[in-house]
């Protein structure tokens, strides 16, 4: 093929382009919680991420690659012109990391999935008009933009009020905290070795059933539990019922609220002697409720902090799984199209898939870290910061939901999208506290920005092919 040189230059250049801006926008999101709820410090998150995102990309990468991700567009449309689908898949690079710079200019994170699908349809209808896309396929995919962020909202709303009613709402929540612990880490390491092995392990093609992968996460679990167990009976608990839970009291103190709401609507409709007694029922809880403001406590009280502690570890161990499973799976975004230029120009036709070369997923990896280390503290300050206030346990809910929503979603056969999933998550668990807990204005601009990522990759996709095409075809 004619410039040979340059177009490989350019998938090299372009690729690792991409694999920054994953790193800047996607990586932030499996840190954002730990580095938003304060389990980890930026540098150390940067440096626990890098690690995993680049062993999770180099190790378990895919030796493979679709020539045309996701199906898109039919890669037999272009068996007569190799050079414009070269010239495709590197406007397909540029486009998608251009617009997740963009996003992460602005601290949006989204789907770079979506963006790198929205611009392969741009520069697909470009060279083939819409009969060359399949919408089918693409309405499939866009279907995960509803689908993720719903699912894991509604675990992670469930997850925390859980969480609250059976350890922060308890009299002495330290207490509750270590009877619970080896069951959460149970819970916790069962689905964890399961996202693994369905995301992080997949490109291994270990096919196992899900009932198979069951028999190997249990035993995972149950030692997760017993360490736990021996590890959480060294924390001192002091057995007196603390009267200072201000968590517990504020849940007392919203349920007496609800109560007096409901009395007065009742003393409202009713006369003599049932509006007497709902008079002194009304005054008794006033009173109840006034002793409860005397009694509240300090929400930073050192029995919730150690249980906070507690939740650490458990974040970062899940932030840990995610971040390994996210380099495993999405650095195919960048390296597969690379791939696929590299072989289309060495072999001169193109093929349904494409081998992935050591050196690209090396190059995925590295370009991976690069984003994160530079640009990842801006989507981690939106996903840890802006969209509700985390604290360890709530960025474990997260965490933990949206590794449930991968294994579930798997399980269904439903599309999902990691990003969604995440923020799905975070603004689940924002929604368990009350909608006062959430920015409302963070969340509108980030799902702003997920229904125009397929149309802006699209567009610059088309943009930036009739440049290439220009010179090169």
């Amino acid at each position: 093929m004619a410039d040979g040189t340059i177009l490989l230059t350019l998938a090299g250049i372009f690729g690792f382009y991409m694999a920054w801006n994953i790193g800047a926008n996607d990586v932030a999101n499996a840190m954002g919680t730990s580095v938003g709820s304060g389990a980890l410090t930026l540098r150390r998150a940067v440096l626990v991420a890098a690690v995993l995102e680049f062993g999770g990309a180099f190790m378990a990468g895919s030796p493979v690659s679709e020539t045309v991700r996701k199906g898109i567009v039919d890669s037999s449309l272009f068996a007569g012109d190799p050079t414009a689908f070269v010239c495709g898949m590197l406007a397909a690079l540029l486009a998608a990391g251009a617009w997740l710079q963009i996003a992460s200019y602005f601290g949006w994170p989204v789907s770079t999935t979506h963006s790198i699908v929205g611009a392969i349809i741009g520069f697909g209808v470009l060279y083939g008009g819409l009969d060359a896309v399949h919408w089918p396929k693409v309405g499939e995919i866009l279907s995960s933009w509803l689908i993720s962020p719903l699912l894991s909202a509604t675990i992670a709303y469930f997850t925390f009020r859980l969480l609250l009613r059976k350890i922060f709402y308890q009299p002495n929540p330290l207490k509750a905290t270590k009877q619970l612990a080896p069951v959460l880490a149970f819970i916790v390491l069962t689905i964890l070795t399961l996202t693994m092995v369905f995301k992080g392990l997949k490109n291994w093609h270990l096919d196992l059933s899900f009932f198979n992968a069951l028999a190997i996460a249990i035993p995972v679990g149950l030692v997760a539990a017993i360490v736990t167990r021996f590890l959480v009976r060294r924390i001192q608990v002091d057995d007196d019922t603390p009267t200072g839970n201000a968590m517990r009291s504020q849940y007392l103190a919203s349920s007496l609220a609800r109560a007096k709401k409901h009395l007065r609507r009742v003393q409202a409709v009713s006369d003599g002697e049932v509006q007497a007694e709902v008079s002194e029922l009304l005054k008794h809880t006033e009173n109840l409720g006034a002793q409860l403001a005397a009694e509240k406590g300090p929400t930073d009280s050192p029995a919730l902090n150690k249980v906070e502690r507690i939740f650490v570890y458990l974040q970062i161990l899940s932030a840990c799984f995610v971040a390994f499973a996210h380099g495993s799976n999405d650095v195919a975004n960048a390296i597969g199209p690379l791939s696929a230029v590299v072989q289309t120009v060495r072999e001169g036709t193109v093929d349904m898939q494409s081998a992935v070369p050591l050196w690209a997923l090396a190059l995925g990896g590295l370009g991976i870290v690069a984003g994160l280390a530079t640009w990842g503290w801006r989507v981690m300050e939106t996903i840890g910061r802006k969209i509700t206030e985390l604290t360890p346990s709530r960025g474990f809910t997260a965490e933990f939901s949206a590794a449930a929503t991968i294994v579930l979603a798997t399980k269904l056969g439903l599309p999902i999208s990691t990003t969604h999933t995440l923020v799905g998550a975070v603004v689940g668990v924002g929604l368990a506290r009350g909608m006062g807990a959430l920015n409302l204005h963070t969340v509108r601009d980030i799902g702003v920005s997920w229904v125009i990522t397929v149309p802006a990759g699209a567009f610059l996709a088309m943009f930036f092919y009739k440049i290439l095409a220009f010179i090169f075809v």
